[in-house]
């Protein structure tokens, strides 16, 4: 299990680019090949057509300026680099200006199927493409907002709703379900797990979410699908705060996974 204090963040240079090795750029193809064949009738459409519009290809590691720069042109979203975990203040404050944090580090080639702490391919190859959804990215920043305005006492329920949509969301579409969480669009494993038609799949409801507890470091035994990215983006008119003490009164749902 490869954690990120084994890497060290990479600082850009005076024009904003980070230097990567011919290693590196050949580390990003081989994941970038080979997650793109997986993928195909698997993910969202409009996630294939984030990967085209940002021109993430085989051939080298993107820079985050020229994302940023393309993100902003589409949705008036961006991305900007940060070590590999930062507070949630930080995390949120970037959310809330439309802003996404991209580690600037990439695994290693003895790391390619796992690494615990999200690295570059993650947060570029898995988070990036659906920013230049405008629905989806309008949730990004609403998200932010609401956890910027509620505080500390709420992070672990707002936590709960990130990591089932934006990192393990799927979606329904006119040709079945799809993934579009990047935790299962950058991972071989949970991508297979995911779509295989065994795993057990809800209707995304929001106090269900909220009472559902997961665990990091398997593969997830449940997920909720959403209708379409509007219904992310409607989930802004709903009273967070409201629906995260209704979902405490209740209580979290019985665990599906064993203690770690």
């Amino acid at each position: 299990m490869a954690t990120s204090a084994q890497y060290a963040s990479k600082h850009p240079d005076a024009d904003g680019f980070y230097s990567y090795s011919a290693e590196e750029d050949a580390v990003w193809g081989e994941l970038f090949t080979r997650q793109m064949a997986a993928l195909q009738g698997k993910v969202v459409p409009d996630y294939l057509a984030g990967v085209e519009a940002l021109g993430l290809n085989a051939g080298k590691v993107p820079q985050i300026c020229e994302i940023d720069a393309r993100l902003h042109a589409a949705t008036g979203a961006g991305v900007e680099g940060v070590p590999a975990i930062i507070p949630p203040s930080q995390f949120f404050k970037l959310l809330a200006a439309r802003k996404f944090p991209v580690a600037t580090f990439l695994r290693r080639r003895e790391h390619m199927d796992y690494i615990e702490e999200p690295d570059l391919f993650h947060e570029v190859f898995g988070h990036c493409p659906l920013l230049t959804n405008a629905d989806y990215a309008d949730f990004i920043e609403g998200f932010g907002k609401k956890a910027l305005s509620l505080g500390k006492g709420y992070s672990w329920h707002l936590f709960r709703l990130f990591w089932f949509t934006v990192e393990f969301g799927m979606i329904r579409t006119p040709d079945g379900l799809r993934a579009y969480g990047a935790g299962i669009v950058s991972s071989p494993s949970e991508l297979t797990h995911a779509t295989g038609g065994t795993v057990q799949m809800q209707p995304f409801d929001l106090e269900t979410v909220l009472r559902t507890p997961y665990r990091i470091d398997i593969v997830q035994p449940t997920y909720f699908v959403i209708e379409d990215f509007a219904q992310l983006a409607a989930l802004l008119e709903v009273d967070f705060g409201a629906a995260i003490d209704a979902a405490k009164a209740k209580g979290d749902f019985a665990p599906l996974f064993a203690a770690a």
